[in-house]
């Protein structure tokens, strides 16, 4: 059942899509507005496409003449296909990230062909459980070339996460223990939290998401480590550098131990098993 508030950002975004020009072919309402599950601290993002994408300038202009305030834009300065927008509309923080038709198409060619890249993943996610505010049918067809997970892109992610966890000495790993060296223990254990949520997520078969509201995320599951969000927190928040590193080699052994055979998952299991028994 949608929150309270998920229905009133919805009734806002429909008012950002209906006054956009009419060269927008297709508006998705994303992110956790379209999931049911906005609260006061949600913003409002919606996917604009339009057949060849206006200018810097004119997105921006577009973007004010909708009512947005304090309009803020980014775009790499040779990019051709895509603009983000942010603003303001009613006191709520509203990002309007503007595709030409062409990187939309590519963009989701790439990911029903089992390409991967953690842009293109999280898009699929947003797309998926995207909202048409305004539509041509484009969105419909992106969600029905996503809706089978591609082949053989579950084994790949898995071991695209699992190739860092071995090569070189589990003793080596502990030199992040070290006093003073918090920094980079905890942009470790950040990639850590990361590689094991894209494992989980790609022995479900299901798209990946960002890592907000993992523990809601993950509850449907059904197959990954006991108390996975839990324990991700508890691995970010520990003070002690050791046994954070224990926590980190224990869920990460627990998530490569649920996945199928492949040399690098085989290889991940007996090095974090390794530092699991050196940080004991």
């Amino acid at each position: 059942m949608a929150t309270a508030r998920s229905g009133e950002l919805r009734d806002l975004a429909d008012g950002v899509a209906a006054a956009l020009p009419a060269l927008v072919e297709e508006v998705v309402l994303t992110g956790s507005v379209s999931r049911g599950v906005a609260d006061d601290l949600s913003d409002v993002e919606m996917l604009v496409v339009a057949p060849d994408l206006p200018g810097r300038d004119e997105c921006e202009a577009y973007s004010r003449a909708v009512g947005l305030e304090e309009v803020d834009l980014w775009s790499k300065p040779e990019s051709a296909d895509s603009h983000l927008v942010s603003g303001r509309l009613g006191g709520v923080a509203v990002e309007l990230v503007w595709w030409s038709r062409a990187r939309a198409e590519e963009r989701v060619g790439a990911i029903a062909a089992g390409t991967i890249h953690d842009d293109r993943i999280l898009t699929a996610d947003a797309l998926v459980h995207g909202l048409p505010l305004r539509t041509s049918g484009l969105l419909v067809r992106w969600q029905e070339l996503l809706h089978p997970y591609p082949p053989g892109l579950a084994t790949a992610l898995i071991e695209d996460a699992a190739e860092i966890w071995g090569g070189y000495q589990p003793s080596a790993y502990l030199s992040v223990t070290r006093s003073g060296e918090r920094l980079v223990l905890t942009e470790r254990l950040v990639d850590t939290a990361r590689r094991i949520v894209r494992i989980v997520f790609a022995l479900n078969e299901t798209w990946e998401p960002t890592l907000k509201r993992l523990g809601a995320r993950t509850e449907s599951l059904a197959v990954k480590p006991s108390r996975l969000a839990e324990r991700i927190e508890a691995m970010l928040l520990e003070p002690d550098p050791r046994r954070a590193v224990r926590g980190f080699a224990e869920l990460a052994g627990d998530a490569v131990a649920l996945a199928p055979d492949g040399p690098y998952v085989r290889r991940a299991r007996v090095w974090l098993a390794e530092l699991a028994s050196l940080v004991r």
